[in-house]
């Protein structure tokens, strides 16, 4: 009898302890790797997929897990700078298998000469292109990442990609890069 209590009594706390380990798992799950995040974050956003990878976050994920941290063309050398302090490596020049002009550009399409074959708007990583099958296309300026990846699918060369001028309305900070001072 005393046996079959023992069982029971270490059947209980072996439960209790499961429920325990099964509450925590789910409360305090990370959603997500941090250092992921981080590097994501100092990346452009262009989506461009020059490093190799399809998007800036699945490139993140690939330096987080050791890959090379000079492959992002349109960050230059500043983001690799910043990858470079927060992972405490040393900096490296960019990759000259990636590098290309870095300076903002937004795709123009030759409206006249474009035969609406839909090849850039499928190659479109972030919907920046309208227009439909056997009808001119044009750019939606403010959605163009500048990526490029839009012009090599376009069969007829109507696609080219415009530097963007420096306005008042196009100046943008580069708020990664300001020194925040707290004032106590």
């Amino acid at each position: 009898m005393e046996i079959l209590i023992s069982i029971v009594v270490f059947g209980l706390i072996a439960a209790g302890f499961g429920a325990l380990l099964g509450y925590a798992s789910v409360r305090f799950k990370v959603e997500g790797d941090p250092l992921v995040e981080q590097i994501d974050a100092l990346l452009p956003q262009t989506q461009c997929g020059q490093c190799g990878y399809p998007g800036c976050k699945p490139y993140a994920d690939a330096v987080a897990n050791g890959e090379a941290i000079n492959k992002c063309a349109p960050g230059g050398d500043d983001t690799i700078k910043k990858i470079a302090d927060l992972m405490g490596v040393e900096v490296q020049p960019l990759d000259e298998n990636h590098s290309v002009d870095n300076a903002p550009k937004v795709a123009f399409i030759i409206e006249e000469d474009c035969i609406g074959c839909t090849k850039c708007i499928q190659a479109c990583p972030v919907d920046a292109i309208t227009g439909a099958a056997k009808v001119m296309h044009t750019i939606i300026a403010d959605e163009c990442t500048g990526c490029d990846l839009c012009v090599d699918p376009c069969p007829v060369d109507c696609i080219e990609m415009i530097p963007i001028k420096q306005t008042p309305e196009t100046w943008q900070w580069d708020l990664q890069s300001i020194d925040v001072v707290q004032i106590d």
